[in-house]
């Protein structure tokens, strides 16, 4: 008896989708030029904010994964390899944060134009992942300046592909990013207000941490830099203890991560006589529903910021820096 599994159908499927580009490459770029039509495809929706604010009407978007999803174990689907096929530009976040789709995107940049827009910031700048040897943390958004050197990334990448919209995405780029130095303004101050002794941010895994290099946080994961790494007993015993002997009150659930393991730390510390409450939802992998103000990454950010300092009394607005917060 044959039994395909869906891993296995899907590497075939993408070995049949590179046979065959070389094949409908020339249909596709005759097509492209017939028409006004920039597309770009970008895997996370931080990547696919950047591009429409700095784009505007000349660029047509598409985000591979949406509200909720974890990007650490998002495989392509069909229906992605089709749409990389017909884009004009694919944008990935690099440093191993699209693990699953690594090999699709490499074998994609020998015939299309694909570019990794986290891996030209400076090594320098980047944290060591703990988990993979010769990896960074690819979490970059986490802190408004170094998001900042992306979005240059982004914006040089989409004049290489359409130079004749370089002034326009200049432009729009600029406006962008003098509305992220804002963002950045805003959460120093607003975080800057958290008691010192009260400056742990404990979640389901470690996206946080350059968060916490930029603001003066310890930043506490459960997990890993990936969710695909494991939590054992012996771990969220070991975090149980910390939450009791540091007597912190409060910790974080992610959207794009199960908050089963951060139910078990709040019921071990119960047993133990210590109350814990969530703090909050914190967006760490993946942006708000779409059409929301924390559907954009300004709105991402400027949540969390609030949401954080707000829960480990610090001052900060409610409805957050622009009043929008839902």
């Amino acid at each position: 008896m044959f039994v395909c599994n869906r891993s296995s159908f899907l590497s075939a499927l993408t070995g049949i989708f590179f046979l065959a580009l070389s094949t409908i490459g020339a249909f596709a770029g005759d097509k492209s030029k017939a028409s006004s039509q920039f597309t770009v495809v970008a895997t996370t929706s931080m990547i696919a904010d950047a591009v429409r604010q700095i784009g505007g009407d000349q660029v047509k978007v598409k985000t591979l994964m949406g509200a909720g999803v974890d990007p650490h174990a998002y495989r392509q689907t069909r229906t992605d390899i089709v749409a990389t096929s017909n884009a004009d530009l694919v944008l990935w976040n690099g440093l191993y944060l699209e693990a699953q789709m690594e090999d699709f995107l490499l074998k994609l940049g020998k015939s299309k134009k694909v570019v990794a827009v986290a891996e030209d910031v400076p090594q320098n700048l980047l944290i060591g992942s703990k988990d993979y040897k010769g990896r960074y943390d690819p979490h970059l958004w986490m802190n408004p300046n170094l998001w900042s050197r992306v979005i240059v990334n982004i914006r040089d990448a989409m004049i290489e592909v359409r130079p004749e919209a370089k002034k326009i995405f200049f432009k729009n780029a600029k406006t962008y990013l003098e509305k992220v130095r804002d963002l950045s303004r805003y959460t120093t101050e607003t975080l800057s207000s958290v008691p010192t002794e009260s400056r742990v941010v404990l979640s389901s895994h470690d996206a946080f941490n350059y968060f916490g290099s930029a603001y003066g946080f310890e930043v506490i994961g459960i997990q890993g830099i990936s969710t695909e790494s494991e939590a054992g007993l012996k771990r969220i015993g070991e975090l149980v203890d910390l939450l009791v002997k540091r007597k912190i009150r409060a910790v974080f659930v992610e959207t794009s991560v199960s908050d089963r393991n951060i139910r078990a730390l709040i019921e071990g510390a119960a047993a133990k006589g210590h109350e814990v409450k969530i703090g909050g939802e914190l967006f760490s992998d993946a942006m708000g529903e779409p059409g929301t103000y924390e559907g954009t990454y300004i709105g991402m950010i400027d949540h969390n910021a609030t949401t954080i300092t707000r829960a480990l009394g610090g001052i900060a607005p409610k409805q957050g820096m622009q009043d929008k917060l839902s």
